[in-house]
């Protein structure tokens, strides 16, 4: 057996009929020349011959007796491929808003938690001749940086798939454990979970200390009127929007997909990263949502932002993660400044958070706390108490980065890889975003009732994204301007005072290595001068008053690695 986290208890405990906790990914692939296969048929044997290779396909739960703990994973030795893997033929035309339709639907149904948490979907009938897979996972049993792990599993980096080491032949397990076998494992479970949590009280110690001592030095530098930057306000009660309601369990479903390229031409002049240009076509996209609705509100739209608390390597299949808040600055009406103000908060939150990353705990102790958190969770939905109190967050928005080379599923080449995800009371709209083979691919996951046109924040969203790109196509020819201006008035002054060769040098002898001299000493009497810093490509001046922005950081280019199916840097944002 295997115990879950306190994080991936979490998710079991909270799930209710109307807030399903797992996630998923709709990916279209297109089929090899001449292909004359079943290819339902084809993936059901090319999966069978790889679940071996991911716990996931074969372990399920065990629940304790009267729910006093977490629940355990233990394996299964009777899995039905017929009801993991399935197949579904769209109605004429077959219309990509049919398929996105019928996604919806997929993810609104909970999972039977008496097998192992993971359902896969093959989608025939599009009218381009495509394949669509849909994938269903528990989120206790997978989070986003598994999951690209999980496709290691299964997918291929080229269209022949690999040859895979048959499984070792497993002992034949028990189908269900006894009474005290599971209480005396969940006993010494929360043993150990109180001495991790032991563990990180020192730390966590000095982490509270270190933030008091900032937060005092700020308070005294502003007394004694020094300057200092106005924060970005990321934590602060967001404001009462459509998409702040209690839900229900059907869903809405939008896909989009802009290039990646262009992604990062629009980051290059701002050095803000691919998380800060994606939070920011996302903000002009619901600014532009409610405008339609009605009015933009006074107040900024915060998003819950999860990021990555596993460390480089680890590919284990739990969660490993947290949640922050950014302020997505939706009041700001020009792109521009809304962008700059993002970039800011962004500084803010990466400021905060690795002061902080390393203290935040994924295993805690859970004893009694099923049945009192599914109890809560039922009550808060019934009670519709997310109508009534002020939102914490109005928007989830995620990035997991993925492969930059084609992947491959029982030879078919993946051409779209669409994230689908959770929704919950309060938060009625999910935008997750992954990065595949030159295409960051957008999955809009709503409550139907919330947010039926979902369809229409995806269209803002590629307007959103056309402004940014004009913008930042302006800013580099400003750049490039000045360069060549710099460049031209460089060379008139070289014209103006001319060397001077033959006679001219012999009657003013010494003169070129007199302008030498000057230069040396100039350049020697400004030795120790700290250098000015390097403008930004197209940075802005602050207005009288406000306070200076931040620019977000680009990260390194990393040393070209072996290709490895769902190889990526680290979910940070």
């Amino acid at each position: 057996m295997k115990h879950l986290s306190g994080l991936d208890s979490t998710f079991l405990y909270l799930e209710t009929p109307e807030t399903p906790m797992h996630v998923g990914g709709l990916n279209l692939f297109t089929l090899p020349e001449g292909y004359r296969g079943d290819f339902y048929e084809d993936v059901k044997a090319h999966v069978a011959g790889r679940m071996h290779l991911a716990s996931v396909f074969t372990r399920k739960l065990a629940l304790m007796p009267f729910e006093l703990a977490s629940p355990v994973w233990i394996e299964d030795d009777d899995i039905d491929l017929d009801y993991h893997v399935r197949r579904i033929v769209l109605p004429r035309p077959g219309t990509q808003a049919q398929l996105e339709t019928y996604v919806g639907r997929l993810h609104s149904s909970l999972m039977d938690r008496s097998r192992p948490l993971w359902e896969f979907s093959v989608i025939e009938g599009l009218q381009d001749g495509r394949m669509a897979f849909y994938s269903k996972l528990h989120h206790a049993a997978i989070d986003g940086q598994a999951g690209v792990a999980l496709a290691n599993a299964i997918l291929d980096v080229g269209p022949v798939p690999r040859t895979v080491k048959a499984p070792a032949r497993r002992p034949t397990g028990k189908y269900q454990l006894g009474v005290a076998e599971l209480l005396g494992a969940a006993l010494s479970n929360q043993v150990a979970q109180y001495a991790k949590l032991a563990k990180l009280l020192p730390s966590a110690a000095q982490a509270l200390k270190a933030a008091a001592g900032r937060a005092i030095a700020a308070r005294r530098a502003a007394r004694s009127g020094a300057a200092v930057a106005k924060p970005a306000r990321n934590w602060q009660v967001g404001p009462r929007t459509p998409l702040n309601t209690a839900i229900t369990n059907q869903r809405s479903y939008a896909t989009l997909s802009l290039p990646f390229a262009d992604i990062r031409r629009i980051g290059k002049p701002f050095e803000a990263s691919v998380n800060d240009v994606v939070l920011a076509i996302c903000s002009g996209a619901l600014r532009r949502y409610l405008a339609d609705l009605g009015g933009v509100p006074s107040k900024p739209l915060i998003a819950a932002v999860p990021v990555s608390l596993r460390a480089p390597g680890d590919t284990s299949a739990n969660n490993q993660a947290s949640m922050t808040l950014v302020n997505l600055n939706t009041h700001v009406a020009d792109a521009r400044d809304r962008l700059d103000a993002i970039l800011a908060a962004t500084a803010q939150m990466k400021a905060q958070l690795a002061n902080t990353k390393s203290l935040l705990p994924t295993d805690f102790p859970t004893f009694g706390a099923p049945w009192l958190m599914s109890g809560v969770a039922s009550l808060y939905g019934r009670s519709k108490l997310a109508d009534r109190i002020p939102p914490i967050a109005n928007v989830t928005i995620s990035n997991v980065p993925g492969p930059q080379f084609p992947l491959y599923l029982a030879g078919a080449r993946m051409s779209a890889y669409y994230p689908v995800s959770i929704v919950v009371h309060g938060i009625a709209l999910n935008i997750t975003v992954q990065s595949y083979n030159g295409s960051l691919d957008f999955g809009f996951t709503a409550c139907r009732r919330a947010l039926p046109d979902v369809r229409d924040l995806a269209v803002h969203t590629r307007e959103s994204f056309d402004e940014l790109l004009a913008i930042a196509a302006t800013a580099l020819e400003a750049a490039a301007a000045e360069d060549a201006a710099a460049a031209s008035a460089a060379a008139a002054a070289d014209t103006k005072s001319p060397a001077k060769t033959g006679k001219n040098a012999k009657r003013a002898p010494g003169k070129a290595g007199n302008a030498i001299t000057r230069v040396a000493a100039t350049a020697a009497k400004g030795a120790g001068k700290k250098a000015a810093p390097r403008k930004r490509v197209g940075a802005r001046t602050p207005a009288k008053g406000a306070a200076p922005a931040l620019a977000g950081t680009v990260a390194k280019a990393s040393p070209p690695a072996r290709k490895r199916v769902g190889s990526s840097r680290a979910a940070t944002l």
